[in-house]
């Protein structure tokens, strides 16, 4: 985790080394600019630990003030970097297109001043966009025809959330929304596949409040993601408890369906082994029911496949800001969406009902995802 934590913050002070140079290339700024400048980039990148600090202290105003200024900013000097980086290939083709055919292109180069005002307008654009896209929570519906629904039942909905990141950012109103979608469902259980809390549990008890509201018939389950062991994992199950879900680490429960769950691996950072391989938890499961496994990560077992019908995961958000969206997908292949998989296995991915960091989504709308069982020989609702 420390070794993430240090490539984290090189990588971002790189970004505000970058983004100072070109301001200081088009503007032609001296020390009584650059100073401040400096001084102010170098609280953006230390942000985050400021942020978790203030939480700690029970700072929670100057905390939640610094999340959405110091996030709010991540947002915006990643899209300024990527933006600029598309200008400096344009300018390498520019300079590889002259050597190549011997003339000089010079004249079809951008200025500085350009070159630092275009990616800066495209990066606000963007970030006021993806700050109200954010907060567009979809439904997505997936409808899946099985016999392992009892026929006198017809269909059974289920609704996951993933990556709520509840906290200084998605607070009473961000979760509203997400649990109004549920609530629309009217589902007959609720999954959380991980990253339900982001940073420090103190003063949650009313999102807590928010989710003892939803009562489905069939329960509510959840599994820890790697951020319920950043925040504290024993402060994070309380909460997630308290919410009123199960929370499944290498367990089951069997009701109408099977339901099993695995720890996230974050948590063998903190000495926290597995209990049982997830070929173990569940083969020993009733076959004749239909069994879903929540995962946090889009990982699969091999030595799982045939051993459930739907795993649903989250984690990737699906990158959450375009072009970030294209590393998560070398990470993780399976980075939203449905999937099939041998032996009649299944993956879901959602792309995650909240935000971690910027509140900002571009190109990556959260969502809520409705899974429907329906009897093979019934209708489904949809």
């Amino acid at each position: 985790m420390s070794l993430f934590f240090i490539v984290f913050f090189m990588l971002y002070s790189g970004m505000h080394v970058y983004a100072f140079l070109r301001a200081r290339a088009a503007l032609a700024f001296g020390a009584e600019v650059s100073l401040p400048l400096v001084a102010f980039m170098a609280i953006m990148v230390l942000a985050p630990v400021l942020i978790r600090q203030a939480e700690k202290h029970g700072l929670e105003f100057p905390a939640r003030l610094l999340s959405y200024v110091g996030y709010t900013w991540m947002g915006v000097i990643f899209l300024f970097f990527c933006a600029s980086a598309v200008l400096d290939l344009y300018r390498l083709l520019l300079y590889s297109g002259g050597l190549l055919s011997h003339r000089n292109l010079s004249h079809l180069a951008l200025s500085a001043r350009y070159a630092f005002f275009i990616p800066l307008a495209v990066s606000l654009t963007i970030a006021v966009y993806g700050y109200f896209e954010a907060l567009m929570i979809r439904t997505e519906h997936v409808v899946i025809r099985t016999a392992k629904v009892p026929k006198d039942i017809g269909a059974l909905t289920i609704a996951q959330i993933s990556d709520v990141h509840a906290g200084l950012i998605v607070g009473e109103g961000r979760l509203t929304r997400i649990l109004d979608k549920v609530r629309e469902a009217k589902p007959d259980i609720l999954v959380s596949t991980g990253d339900l809390v982001d940073g420090q549990i103190n003063g949650l008890g009313a999102l807590a409040k928010l989710f003892q509201e939803i009562k489905p018939r069939f329960g509510k389950y959840a599994v820890p993601g790697n951020h319920e062991y950043y925040a504290g994992i024993k402060e994070a199950l309380e909460f997630t408890k308290n919410a009123g879900f199960t929370v499944l680490r290498g367990e089951s429960a069997t009701t109408i369906i099977n339901i099993a769950g695995v720890d996230d691996p974050a948590g063998e950072a903190f000495g926290i082994r597995p209990r049982i391989t997830e070929r173990e938890l569940l083969s020993d499961l009733p076959q004749s029911k239909f069994t879903l496994f929540l995962k946090h990560r889009p990982l699969i077992d091999k030595g799982a496949l045939g051993h459930f019908d739907l795993q649903l995961s989250g984690h990737s958000h699906n990158g959450q800001i375009f072009p970030f969206t294209l590393i998560v997908k070398y990470l993780y292949p399976d980075a939203a969406g449905w999937m099939s998989l041998p032996d009649n296995s299944n993956l879901y991915v959602s792309r995650g009902s909240g935000t971690w960091g910027p509140p900002i989504r571009f190109l990556a709308p959260p969502e809520v995802t409705i899974i429907e069982l329906v009897h093979e020989d019934r209708k489904s609702r949809h």
